[in-house]
C-alpha cells in the first residue's frame, strides 16, 4: 500500500533552492522578451478539448490530460502545449492586423515523460511572432532564443537547424496515407534505414532517392551543399535551402560563439510546424534546451490563417544548466513589540531589503538568504550592523 504523501511518478515539488533559481529565470526571461517588444499573455490551463488540440495533430492529444467538465458535461484538456492557446487569443481575442509578439511562462501537463527522468509538468516558456511571413521574423525568434539561453548562462551553445518543407518536398508526388506517413516521419526522426527501405519501396524513383538521402544529411556546413546536389530540385526544397542559409549567415554574424549545425530529417516535436525549425543544445544535456520554428497553419482552425514563428522552453530542464545567482543579502532581526523596533524593520523593508525576523525560541533555519547584517538595538535606536 502506498503512502498518501506519495506524488505521482514524473511529479515533484520544486523545494526552495530550485523555486529561488527558477523564478530568477523566469523573471529574467520575461524580461529579456520584454526588451524585444513582446507582451505577455496568461492562458488558462484548462480548455474545451475541441479548442486545445485543433489543428495539432495526433501527438499533441496523447500527451494531454482529458477530463469532464461538471457544469457543461463536455470533455475539457490540460494544456500540453500553449502554442495552440497563443494562436486563439491573436486569431479571436487581439485580432490585430499588423505584428503581434506575444510571450508566456506556465505549467504544462503531459500524461507521459519526454524521458527517463524528465517531468509531466514542465513550466514552458515561450516566445511568438504574428503576423510576418518573411525570414526576419524567424531571425528574431532565434535570437531571442539564444538569447534567453546566454542570460541563464548555459554554456557551449549548438543550433541545429531544419526545415518542414525538406522532407514534404520529397514526398511530394508520392500519395500517403496518414498511417504511412506517421511511419515515414518516424523512421526518418530514428535514421531507421531498413525501415525506410521498407517503406518508400513502392515509391517513384527519383522521390525514394531523395528520402533515403534525408538520412545522410545532417551535420556540419557541408550539408546544405550536399542537399543541393543530392536532392530533387524542387521549389519546396530549393526555398527551404535558401532560406536556412540566410539564416545561417545571420546567426554566424550575431553569435560567433554557437555552433551551427543541420539535420534535414528532423522531424521531431510538434505537427504544425511549416517552415525552418530548429533546436537548440548544450554541452552536458543530450535534450534540446529549446525547440521552435514556423508554424503558419496553427492559427487556420480559428479562421485566421497568420503567418507564426516562435519557441519554446522548460525552466524546469533549464535552470538544471542555468548559472546559480548569489543567495539575497539580508538582515537578521530580533522579534519584538518594541514600536521603534517594528517600525525600523518595516523602513528596511519599503527600501528594498529582505528583514528576516528571528522568532520566540527558534533560530532562523532558511538557507535561501545570506544573512550579512542585523539589526540590533544601540544606544536608544535600532541600527544595521554587519555579521
Amino acid at each position: 500500500m502506498s503512502s498518501a504523501w506519495l506524488l505521482p511518478e514524473h511529479i515533484a515539488d520544486v523545494l526552495p533552492s530550485q523555486a529561488r533559481r527558477i523564478e530568477e529565470l523566469r523573471r529574467d526571461l520575461l524580461d529579456g522578451a520584454r526588451a524585444y517588444g513582446f507582451e505577455l499573455v496568461m492562458p488558462p490551463l484548462l480548455e474545451h478539448l475541441d479548442s486545445l488540440l485543433s489543428g495539432t495533430g495526433s501527438a499533441l492529444d496523447l500527451k494531454t490530460f482529458k477530463l469532464v467538465d461538471q457544469l457543461s458535461g463536455r470533455t475539457l484538456g490540460v494544456r500540453a502545449d500553449t502554442t495552440p492557446q497563443v494562436a486563439r487569443i491573436d486569431a479571436h481575442l487581439l485580432n490585430r492586423q499588423g505584428v503581434t509578439r506575444l510571450c508566456y511562462c506556465g505549467p504544462v501537463l503531459h500524461t507521459r515523460p519526454e524521458g527517463l527522468h524528465g517531468t509531466r509538468e514542465p513550466l514552458q516558456f515561450g516566445a511568438e511572432i504574428y503576423g510576418h511571413a518573411g525570414l526576419e521574423a524567424d531571425l528574431e525568434v532565434q535570437e531571442i532564443a539564444l538569447d534567453a539561453l546566454q542570460r541563464a548562462g548555459v554554456k557551449k551553445l549548438t543550433l541545429d537547424l531544419g526545415d518542414a518543407r525538406i522532407v514534404r518536398g520529397a514526398l511530394a508526388d508520392v500519395t500517403l496515407d496518414a498511417t504511412t506517413r506517421d511511419a515515414v516521419y518516424a523512421a526518418l526522426a530514428a535514421k531507421d534505414q531498413p525501415a525506410l527501405d521498407a517503406l518508400t519501396t513502392g515509391f517513384p524513383a527519383e522521390s525514394r532517392a531523395a528520402v533515403l538521402a534525408l538520412l545522410r544529411l545532417y551535420g556540419g556546413d557541408d550539408v546544405l551543399a550536399a542537399a543541393r546536389r543530392e536532392l530533387p530540385a524542387r521549389p519546396l526544397i530549393q526555398a527551404a535551402l535558401d532560406d536556412l542559409q540566410w539564416l545561417t549567415q545571420h546567426l554566424r554574424a550575431a553569435y560567433p560563439d554557437v555552433r551551427i549545425g543541420f539535420d534535414l530529417a528532423d522531424l521531431s516535436g510538434y505537427a504544425y510546424y511549416s517552415g525552418a525549425r530548429f533546436a537548440i543544445f548544450a554541452a552536458g544535456s543530450s535534450d534540446a534546451l529549446v525547440r521552435g520554428g514556423r508554424y503558419d497553419e496553427v492559427g487556420a482552425i480559428f479562421g485566421r490563417n497568420r503567418p507564426a514563428v516562435g519557441f519554446s522552453t522548460d525552466l524546469k530542464q533549464l535552470v538544471v544548466l542555468a548559472s546559480v545567482h548569489p543567495l539575497r543579502p539580508a538582515i537578521r532581526a530580533p522579534w519584538g513589540e518594541d514600536a521603534a523596533l517594528r517600525q525600523a524593520i518595516r523602513q528596511l523593508r519599503e527600501q528594498g531589503e529582505s528583514v528576516v525576523c528571528v522568532l520566540p525560541g527558534h533560530e532562523h533555519e532558511g538557507q535561501e538568504f545570506d544573512c550579512d547584517r542585523e539589526l540590533v538595538a544601540s544606544n536608544g535606536q535600532w541600527l544595521v550592523r554587519a555579521l
